[in-house]
């Protein structure tokens, strides 16, 4: 990603707060590839060409070769196996690392795994490893899952054979459902539970048009929690924990509407954001508001901090069509 534009300046509303300016070009990382599948590499040529039984067997981790022969960096692509639905209840826990588990509770998903301890690199962490676990690698293809996946990736310093196998680390990586895509935070409005069929609204007779968008947008539109989820961390907050949230999108939950520019006739509702010292040590949420610019626009204005961020959807397809 590259802003194309830096900097901030103050809001109108009060001087004293600035808010930064967020105009994002959104490019994929092409130069260092972390997934990369080579169907001619020598060691898929050698597992084709032999005639045993051996042949056809299963293989759990599959070796990725990067295109600069210089580059020190080896990694593998490592199958995961999903938890049993029982399983997974009796894992997790309540609170960071919530016992390994990936995704964590906080990000919807079909298919949890067991994490990797290098997943989960904070102070205080597990102290111990789940590779060797047999809910943690599949043995036959049935329990492979095909929303989650590892990549192993190292080092090796000096000459081949002879070499320094170093800074070995693991990750796991999720799959999102596609109708979950954003930018670099997982925005998830959960479905407000009620009672009976809800009727679609009707335009009334007497209503004008602007009448109507607002009545849908109290009734339809402004309701319920919205949750801000980190996809990608950072030393202090990491990945899977909530950024920030607005209890109430409605009426319990309403600050007012802004007048001024450049949010001029925006929503503002309550929220709280989420702080943490360095490895996630000490967290709180502290007063913040939420801005609902547009559905595809969001800023959010941190009270204590005096400064206003933004956070704007991104169209993935863009980047998994082929051009």
């Amino acid at each position: 990603m590259v802003i194309a534009r830096e900097g901030s300046e103050p809001w109108l509303a009060d001087r004293t707060v600035h808010i930064h300016h967020f105009e994002p070009d959104v490019k994929l990382h092409l130069d260092k590839p972390i997934l990369q599948f080579n169907v001619d590499s020598l060691e898929n040529l050698m597992r084709r060409s032999l005639s045993s039984p051996a042949a056809r067997r299963f293989f759990p981790e599959h070796p990725m070769r990067y295109s600069h022969k210089s580059d020190p960096r080896f990694s593998t692509f490592v199958l995961a196996k999903p938890l049993e639905e029982q399983d997974i209840a009796r894992h997790t826990t309540s609170h960071f690392p919530y016992g390994m588990v990936w995704p964590p509770p906080t990000i919807p998903a079909a298919h949890r795994v067991m994490g990797h301890l290098g997943d989960f690199a904070v102070p205080g962490g597990p102290t111990y490893d789940l590779a060797a676990s047999p809910k943690w690698r599949p043995v036959n293809r049935s329990e492979v899952s095909d929303l989650t996946f590892r990549i192993r990736q190292w080092m090796e310093l000096g000459p081949p054979t002879m070499g320094f196998h170093v800074g070995e680390e693991i990750v796991t990586y999720s799959t999102l459902d596609p109708l979950l895509y954003c930018e670099f935070l997982l925005i998830n409005q959960p479905d407000v539970d009620e009672e009976g069929y809800q009727e679609p609204l009707v335009k009334l007779e007497s209503e004008s048009d602007e009448e109507f968008q607002s009545r849908f947008l109290s009734q339809k539109v402004y309701r319920g929690r919205l949750e801000a989820i980190k996809l990608t961390g950072d030393p202090n907050v990491p990945r899977g924990e909530y950024t920030f949230l607005a209890d109430d999108l409605g009426e319990d939950g309403f600050v007012g509407i802004a007048r001024e520019p450049p949010f001029q006739g925006a929503r503002i509702v309550k929220s709280q954001g989420h702080i943490a010292g360095v490895g996630f040590t000490g967290d709180t949420y502290i007063e913040s508001q939420l801005i609902l610019v547009s559905h595809n626009r969001l800023a959010q204005y941190w009270v204590d901090f005096g400064h206003i961020s933004f956070f704007e959807r991104v169209d993935i397809d863009q980047f998994l069509v082929a051009s």
